[in-house]
């Protein structure tokens, strides 16, 4: 599939995290001949990662998934999968984004929710050998309303075929992920139909509770064939899922100083009377208080174990070690003198 830059039924318990037995590195260094020893990390990495708030058993009715695709290319470098929405749907028409959608009665786990819209709307086999998981990251709030969780997958199988759903899909493509740790252009600006536009763009706006939120759009160097950036929700997993792979902050600022975390705006939308994440627990039996709290307290246990990240403030804090070096750096060069 991947190719170089080109009811009453009743309802089944929701766990947002069941255990599979990983893969090894090794597994994928085996079965990748190419892979590149910075691809290699970020798979490690991947693999290593384990979220802090996916035992929170968030209400089904607002809860998604999306699949985050990745694969290495013929130099070895670690491609994402991305689809361009159809333009006939009723929502989002025309976007370039992650395969996923909501959770149905069938799914048990996000897994399942990620994998199986993945199917249906691109043919990605849910093989769990071929394509087997690296992590489940902490979900996101999309539209203050709906909690998104991202599945991170590494496709093992380039032999498999796409097969879109074109009712859903209208094509896919790939994009280096490194890419979105980057603000200028990581091909050539001769696939961009004007070479003025930048390549990374941000937009803000005020936060209900507070701060400001920045979203980030990147272009694809497909504008010319009618394919839309990257941005908002996609842009924000893909940016998360570099910076947590690669371990380094992107080249630019990527929130202000007073941005809410991820967890402090689903914990705000959790207590909101109004807010429809809110009246579906109510809805659910599910106590939105007390959800709430415990996305915001984690257990110190947990913050002692160096594979988990507390990936809201990893990027900030990575750029702020890095001035810290950089001013330590010319003091010492100041004292050679």
């Amino acid at each position: 599939m991947p190719t170089d830059e080109s009811a009453s039924a009743p309802r089944q318990p929701y766990d947002y995290v069941r255990t599979f037995s990983k893969p090894t590195v090794e597994l994928f260094e085996a079965a990748l001949p190419t892979l590149k020893e910075e691809s290699r990390q970020c798979i490690e990495n991947l693999l290593n990662y384990r979220a802090r708030h996916t035992q929170v058993k968030f209400p089904r009715s607002q809860s998604a998934a999306v699949l985050v695709p990745l694969f290495i290319g013929r130099a070895g470098n670690l491609y994402v999968l991305l689809s361009r929405r159809s333009a006939s749907l009723r929502q989002y028409a025309g976007d370039t984004a992650l395969p996923g959608g909501k959770v149905e009665l069938q799914d048990i786990t996000v897994e399942d929710t990620a994998r199986r819209e993945t199917f249906e709307e691109i043919g990605l086999i849910p093989d769990r050998e071929r394509v087997p998981l690296l992590c489940v990251m902490e979900p996101f709030l999309a539209g203050n309303q709906m909690v998104v969780t991202p599945v991170v997958v590494l496709i093992l199988d380039n032999t498999m075929q796409p097969s879109l759903n074109e009712s859903e899909v209208t094509s896919i493509f790939s994009q280096p992920l490194a890419s979105f740790l980057a603000s200028s252009f990581p091909f050539h600006p001769y696939r961009i139909p004007d070479p003025s536009i930048p390549y990374h763009t941000t937009a803000e706006w005020e936060w209900s509770g507070g701060g400001r939120i920045r979203m980030h759009s990147f272009l694809t160097g497909r504008e010319a064939d009618g394919v839309k950036p990257v941005f908002g929700l996609t842009a924000s997993i893909l940016i998360y899922v570099a910076i947590l792979g690669y371990r380094h902050a992107p080249d630019f600022e990527l929130q202000p100083p007073n941005a809410p975390t991820q967890a402090q705006q689903i914990a705000c939308a959790l207590l909101t009377p109004s807010n429809p994440l809110r009246l579906a627990c109510e809805g659910e039996g599910i106590n939105a208080n007390v959800m709430a709290e415990s996305i915001l307290h984690t257990p110190q246990e947990l913050n002692s174990r160096p594979d988990m990240i507390e990936w809201d403030k990893s990027g900030r804090e990575r750029e702020n070690a890095g001035r810290q070096s950089g001013q330590n750096e010319r003091k010492d060069g100041d004292a050679k003198l």
